[in-house]
């Protein structure tokens, strides 16, 4: 009997879990709910988001990965353990586990989610630079020996690459993605508006009137908070020209980042890149117009791939039946 296969996207703000013969089985925030009181785990997931910032100081809701590794050991376990088994793996049928890991993670941070996956019923757990994941799960030729530049917008990072023969030929990352994005949104409303609103309600109005270059038609977005000056509950409705005012400074970050990995990329692959553009993944990358803006501040045309948010996930899944090829290319100690 095989061993079931699994790709997993261990993500800032996100877990997606990819199995094979099944496609993407799972995709839940990689938050957890701890009891203060017995260290019990109480949430994971969905019904753990649910209690952020509405629990009494007897439970903790906490993110325990940042930046794409691994900020706190026994509650990622636990997480993972809850994710592979929702994902039909477990103590019984141990599946191969294929890990996304950012591309300048350390050997130290690698073995951290390694020995986590295995503690949590991998039989067999493999890692994997999230740039290949990315433009595995893209469907772009990664083991041809061609130009192939995938920009990975997660939660907590962005990650942009040159992939070619499995491996990584240049990359450079900045610690920016949709958490940040959410942070200058709800600066900029408690800037220019005194209104103090929370995590949620900057998600909110990201995806539901965000953009990186201001839209031909205006719309808005009726909003809730607490008013700085006075104290009492307001209400403001936002327009998605401020939310584009709002994220410049942030994707000003993004742009260095593609820019930085153009200028270092040899010739001969930026012919590629040029003819194939360059592929955008990830959750951050499902920003209206972003492609347009990084089209217009590189001169390499820029698309946003199909099914952006689960690339890495389902590039992860798809590894293992090449994963000796990958790692001879890109080994990860």
């Amino acid at each position: 009997m095989f061993a079931k296969q699994i790709g997993i996207d261990l993500g800032t703000v996100n877990v997606l879990v990819y199995v094979k013969g099944q496609g993407l089985v799972l995709q839940e925030p990689s938050v957890v709910a701890i009891s203060q009181v017995d260290s019990r785990i109480l949430a994971v997931g969905l019904d753990a988001k649910e209690m952020l910032g509405r629990v009494p100081e007897s439970i903790e809701v906490n993110r325990p990965m940042k930046d794409g590794v691994v900020a706190d050991y026994e509650v990622t376990k636990a997480m993972l353990k809850h994710f592979i088994k929702k994902a039909g793996g477990g103590w019984l049928s141990r599946p191969d586990v294929v890990i996304s890991t950012p591309a300048g993670v350390t050997s130290v941070e690698s073995r951290a989610v390694e020995h986590a996956a295995k503690e949590a019923g991998a039989r067999n757990a493999y890692l994997l630079r999230e740039p290949v994941a990315a433009a595995l799960g893209a469907g772009m030729p990664a083991h041809t020996p061609t130009g192939n530049m995938v920009l990975d917008i997660g939660g907590g990072t962005t990650e942009a690459a040159v992939v070619s023969l499995y491996g990584i030929v240049v990359s450079s990352s900045v610690r920016v993605g949709g958490n940040k994005f959410d942070e200058a949104i709800a600066a900029y409303i408690r800037r220019k508006y005194n209104l103090v609103i929370g995590d949620q309600t900057a998600e909110q109005l990201k995806i539901e009137i965000g953009s990186a270059i201001p839209l031909d038609e205006q719309i808005s977005l009726e909003i809730r908070g607490r008013d700085q000056v006075g104290g009492l509950p307001k209400t403001l409705t936002v327009t998605n020209k401020e939310i584009a005012e709002a994220l410049v400074e942030p994707l000003e970050e993004v742009v260095k980042v593609v820019r930085n990995v153009l200028e270092r990329t040899p010739p001969e692959l930026i012919s590629d890149i040029i003819d194939r553009g360059i592929v955008l993944t990830g959750g951050g990358a499902l920003l209206r117009r972003l492609d347009e803006l990084l089209t217009q501040e590189t001169g390499v045309p820029c698309y946003v791939a199909e099914n952006a948010q689960a690339c890495v996930a389902i590039g992860a899944g798809k590894a293992l039946d090449v994963y000796d090829l990958i790692a001879r290319a890109a080994p990860i100690s």
